[in-house]
């Protein structure tokens, strides 16, 4: 309670409304005081600097005889320091506040002291809201306080703000009004700083507007409105294919995609077109965009999965050469991989499917098989990961494999080589692998 009763009484005594001193202390005359305060304040002795400065905030001396340089405002940036020091050197949190109380009581007699013509009411504001935002914890709404001084900054000069601290106090505000849902206020502020934003924050109102516009409808009419203003932007374009995907305007996603293919042939944009293309069956273009993005790479993981692809889709067009031929070269950009021996297996399956279409399974077409399963265990064995899959096939194929009389009859014996070609049909001839009777 005594502590309480001494902080008061230490309030009343730094207000503006209590300063006394009217004239320099101990009879001193305003040169001598002035020099004493300013000299105290210079070292850091801030609380005999208080005692010779009050005068001056009190006084309000326009000019000081004998000092050419005196410049009133000036000594009241200087008394706000002091009493800023002495509240971070005060023990007592309750001085502390005290202290910072009487700063602000400075700040606003400084604004009814000066008019705009002789101090920056933009630089007294920003000056203002940035020791509300320190010593918020001691100040009651110090952070809405400190908002409301950066708006007055903001609105006496957007374009200084937008720069200050590489606009930090514009990201504060945006925070501010996305925090409280004033979605027209922060949207006027970023259409206001735009041009003068450095990159930092031009990346920040972009998130903000992001932030702002969840919603697909909503953000595609945002988005097209930024593309409006810069029609080469490629990230904007690429996210507007994604958007006008999602909401059903197929069209236009397609119609985007080309037209950003066309600014930007990137790996990103024929993949994209890829896609399309192969939802639509649209075969030889796929393969053809597919193609594209192979050679606009240089990930090793993308080019294989990009050989793959090509292998099914030359493979589901019962162009069966081509599809193992792009499988052969998924293999080759990595033979750790197990699933292009998968799709091998599944081309050599399939030759038999086409070539006993109409007709009934025979004994030449089922030692095709044993290659199947040999490209099968081959995945199996350099890519555990393909173990389901392989089991599954593998209760499909060898079924079908030659039975004991097949080989008996036909004089094929277990371990032998065996070639896997025309001799056994014509259809086979461009398969030309050698296996093992199984």
């Amino acid at each position: 309670m005594k502590k309480y009763i001494v902080a008061l009484a230490l309030l009343f005594t730094l207000s503006s409304q209590a300063f006394a001193q009217t004239e320099p202390p101990y009879g001193m005359n305003e040169l001598q005081a002035y020099s004493i305060f300013y000299e105290n304040f210079r070292t850091g002795s801030y609380d005999m600097a208080r005692q010779y400065g009050r005068w001056i905030i009190e006084n309000k001396p326009r000019s000081i005889e004998g000092n050419p340089q005196f410049n009133l405002s000036r000594q009241f940036e200087r008394m706000i320091t002091v009493y800023t020091e002495l509240s971070k050197q005060a023990t007592d949190p309750s001085i502390s506040s005290a202290y910072i109380d009487t700063a602000l009581t400075i700040y606003a007699d400084a604004f009814e002291t000066f008019s705009e013509e002789e101090i920056d009411y933009y630089q007294w504001h920003l000056n203002r809201g940035r020791f509300y935002q320190e010593n918020q914890e001691s100040i009651e709404n110090g952070l809405s306080k400190a908002y409301e001084d950066y708006e007055r900054a903001y609105e006496l000069n957007p374009e200084k703000l937008s720069q200050a601290a590489d606009g930090y106090y514009i990201q504060v505000l945006l925070s501010s009004y996305v925090n409280n849902e004033e979605r027209d206020k922060a949207l006027e502020m970023i259409e206001t700083v735009k041009p003068y934003a450095s990159p930092a924050l031009t990346q920040n109102m972009n998130q903000v507007q992001n932030d702002l516009f969840s919603d697909p409808e909503e953000r595609v009419g945002f988005l097209e409105s930024r593309l409006e203003d810069n029609p080469e932007d490629t990230e904007v374009m690429a996210e507007l294919v994604d958007l006008y995907e999602d909401t059903g305007r197929r069209d236009q996603a397609i119609e985007l995609a080309r037209e950003l293919y066309e600014m930007e042939q990137s790996f990103s944009s024929a993949r994209r077109l890829a896609d399309f293309a192969v939802a639509d069956g649209r075969s030889q273009d796929a393969i053809n965009y597919l193609n594209e993005a192979f050679e606009l790479t240089d990930d090793t993981d993308a080019k294989k999965n990009i050989k793959l692809e090509i292998a099914e889709i030359y493979q589901n067009n019962d162009n069966l050469r081509a599809a193992r031929r792009s499988a052969r070269e998924a293999i080759s950009l990595d033979n750790d991989w197990g699933q292009p021996y998968v799709r091998m297996a599944q081309i050599y399956a399939a030759a038999v499917s086409s070539c006993t279409s109409g007709r009934q399974i025979e004994r030449e077409d089922r030692p095709v098989y044993w290659l199947v399963l040999d490209y099968l265990d081959r995945a199996r064995s350099v890519d555990s990961s393909t173990a389901s899959t392989v089991n599954r096939l593998y209760s499909t194929y060898e079924p079908v494999m030659p039975t004991s009389e097949d080989k008996f009859f036909a004089g094929w014996e277990s371990g032998d080589t065996f070639e896997i070609d025309s001799s056994l049909r014509e259809c086979y001839g461009w398969i030309d692998e050698t296996t093992t009777v199984r």
